[in-house]
């Protein structure tokens, strides 16, 4: 039968989103790439599936890459998933169930969304790395990157600081390192540029998905190495490819993460799609 979704992104980070709270779900890897191709299917960063609550929850989600593996985290995702169920259960906060934990959001009378993406995880083991260094300098390297700092929010960033981002050749250094020995579960990669004391400019290349306009958990990683590495305070304005989010790294070690989210269109995968990707 047809399946329909709905296409929303928060600053470009491109989410195929459908609501399986009714009617359960069930993608296999090679249905997910085929939605996920951006000439054949419909396209996007991230397809995430909306599932009942559980444990406490208002609802829970699952979050697909495009080669059809699972992320535990995806802030830009949360934001507007948040969005979309908050108007219509008509609440300002939710409780959101995912494979990183219970995230809490709040949508703000501006449209504007926070995510309490829970605690930064800074130990060797939580990032997780293959073996035990100090998360403030990794040895992974590649070309011009080096000296990362690591970080976990629910998912594996290793954050590199340049002078010049867009002087990075990010699509040569960025899957070198997801798939580095260091990182058995794979990595983000982010560069990162400290613009001022409460301002820092990044790209983000995405385990599982490549170069995206924004990510969400990526841009709390950045915040907390920055703050780690006395380079920031412990908020500031992410600038990223598609905007800015507005990250602030708490004294309790929560991170929160606002910005904005947009709705692009709905639709209907066809059976044939979905069949197609039985092959």
């Amino acid at each position: 039968m047809a399946l329909r979704f709905l296409k929303m992104h928060g600053l470009g980070n491109d989410f195929v989103v459908i609501d399986a709270r009714s009617t359960p779900v069930a993608l296999t890897g090679a249905q997910v790439r085929a939605i996920g191709d951006r000439r054949t299917g419909v396209g996007f960063d991230q397809l995430i599936l909306i599932e009942p609550g559980r444990d406490g929850a208002d609802i829970a989600m699952r979050i697909l890459n495009p080669d059809g593996s699972e992320s535990g985290a995806c802030g830009n995702a949360t934001r507007c998933v948040a969005s979309l169920v908050a108007a219509g259960l008509g609440k300002d906060a939710l409780g959101i169930r995912t494979a990183a934990g219970l995230l809490h959001a709040t949508v703000h009378p501006d449209g504007l969304v926070t995510v309490d993406m829970g605690p930064a995880r800074l130990d060797w083991r939580d990032i997780p790395l293959a073996q035990a260094e100090d998360t403030l300098h990794l040895s992974a390297a590649a070309g011009p990157l080096a000296d990362a700092v690591g970080v976990s929010m629910g998912n594996p960033h290793a954050v590199f600081f340049v002078a010049d981002v867009a002087a990075v050749a990010l699509e040569t250094h960025g899957p070198v390192l997801e798939h580095h020995p260091l990182f058995p579960q794979r990595c983000n990669i982010e560069v990162a540029q400290i613009l001022a004391p409460d301002h820092i400019r990044m790209r983000v290349w995405e385990r599982g998905a490549g170069i995206t306009r924004a990510c969400g958990s990526g841009a709390c990683a950045v915040l907390v190495a920055a703050a780690r590495r006395g380079l920031t305070g412990r908020a500031a304005t992410v600038t990223l490819d598609g905007g800015d989010l507005h990250i602030v790294w708490r004294d309790d070690g929560h991170v929160l993460m606002t910005g904005p989210v947009s709705m692009s269109f709905e639709g209907v995968l066809s059976p044939a799609l979905l069949g197609a990707g039985h092959a």
